[in-house]
């Protein structure tokens, strides 16, 4: 038997994949990851010990191409990608009996496609409850095509967001669905998704409510197994004082906010307390030679938001269950997409803070550390922490082994 998953996106879509990966190998199905080619999901896929195919550009050069062509001409960044992402996993998926995708629409249609031309079975997995279609909560509104605001009823608005989908993605996607031989689809969305799409959030962060039109199946979040030790130095720095703040933005530019760190580190300072900075996607670092900072890279999360204040992040989906998972309250900095989603269950559920909007002053954030510091945020993050599952990855990976028999 074998699997093969097909993702393109941030890392916090490429390493779920790496956990179920790992899962299913534990049950002796091989698999492997058709991924982008950034050299961090690389070596984070190896490090687990799971084969990746490389899946047209990186991801930060994708970004950045799609970034600087004029919106008229998004259509063609779709139409790239499509092709792109069907070659690589027409190619990997030789010999395989199914395929499970996420990531960017466009990513996930092909390997739809190739599903379909292949004969062979297929799964769409998301990360959020928020991404799919439900009487209970409004769509995405696309920045092009903005959702009106008067209208309240959300099976009205996820009506227009099939609307909007088949504008945004249905010529490139019919397209090239014309090019491999296979026929239109009427809905771009419920194509891809599915009536009986996978959901990898945890339960408790992230409940799917019903009654709902999909048959959703909530699997818990896919936690990848990381034992791996923190640095020295960053041991040394941890013993040497009180508990820090950990400021990181992940795979986010943090475009709007070009003195990030300078802000972070300012609140973080007036609260007294120490900050762990983590470079990521933001390119954040130290702004003085002051000995109460340490900057970070590449990192344990699992291991190190055990021993930290509080978490600042942006809100993805992985770092709100990690930090989470650890008890550690949060402060998050929603950016895109899902995660004021994320900002708004960390509030719901009294672990923490959410700035509104996607850049951070002194102000903004040392106010939401006030609610974080709390000691009774501190008590309800501990108590979360014990109801957080870690076994979604493995549950899937029997749920697939199920399926295909």
């Amino acid at each position: 038997m074998r699997v093969l998953l097909s993702v393109y996106g941030s890392r916090g879509d490429v390493e779920p994949m790496a956990a179920l990966a790992v899962r299913l190998r534990e049950l002796g199905v091989e698999s492997r990851v058709c991924a982008p080619p950034d050299e961090e999901f690389a070596e984070r896929l190896a490090g687990a010990g799971v084969t990746l195919v490389p899946a047209g550009l990186p991801v930060r050069e994708f970004i950045k191409r799609a970034g600087a062509r004029p919106a008229e001409n998004f259509q063609d960044s779709v139409a790239a990608l499509l092709a792109a992402q069907y070659e690589a996993v027409a190619a990997a998926a030789e010999g395989c009996d199914l395929v499970v995708a996420t990531g960017l629409m466009p990513a996930s249609a092909a390997a739809r496609s190739v599903a379909e031309r292949m004969g062979i079975a297929y799964m769409l997995t998301a990360y959020c409850p928020w991404i799919l279609p439900s009487p209970h909560h409004r769509p995405f509104s696309y920045p092009t095509r903005p959702l009106p605001e008067d209208v309240t009823d959300n099976r009205a608005l996820w009506e227009l967001d099939r609307e909007n989908m088949n504008v945004i993605f249905g010529g490139p996607l019919n397209e090239h669905r014309r090019s491999i031989g296979l026929p239109p689809v009427e809905s771009v969305r419920d194509h891809v998704f599915t009536d009986r799409p996978l959901l990898a959030a945890d339960p408790t962060l992230a409940p799917w409510r019903r009654p709902a039109d999909l048959d959703v199946v909530q699997t818990g979040a896919w936690i990848i197994p990381d034992d791996r030790p923190l640095s020295p130095d960053l041991m040394a720095f941890l013993d040497a004082g009180a508990p820090p703040v950990y400021v990181g933005f992940g795979s986010m530019s943090m475009s709007t906010s070009k003195d990030a760190a300078q802000v972070a580190i300012e609140a973080v300072r007036g609260h007294g307390r120490r900050a762990i900075v983590s470079q990521g996607w933001a390119d954040l670092g130290l702004i003085d030679d002051k000995d109460d900072c340490f900057a970070i890279g590449e990192a344990n999360h699992q291991a190190l938001f055990g021993r930290v204040a509080a978490v600042v992040h942006h809100g993805g989906g992985g770092t709100t269950t990690k930090a989470a998972l650890a008890g550690a309250p949060q402060v998050i900095v929603p950016q895109v997409v899902d995660q004021p989603y994320w900002g708004r269950r960390v509030t719901e559920l009294g672990i923490g803070a959410t700035l509104d909007g996607p850049t951070p002053t002194t102000e903004t954030l040392s106010a939401a550390l006030d609610t974080a510091l709390a000691l009774e945020t501190r008590s309800r993050a501990s108590g979360l922490a014990g109801e957080i599952r870690t076994d979604g990855a493995a549950t899937t990976a029997r749920l697939i082994l199920d399926t295909l028999g």
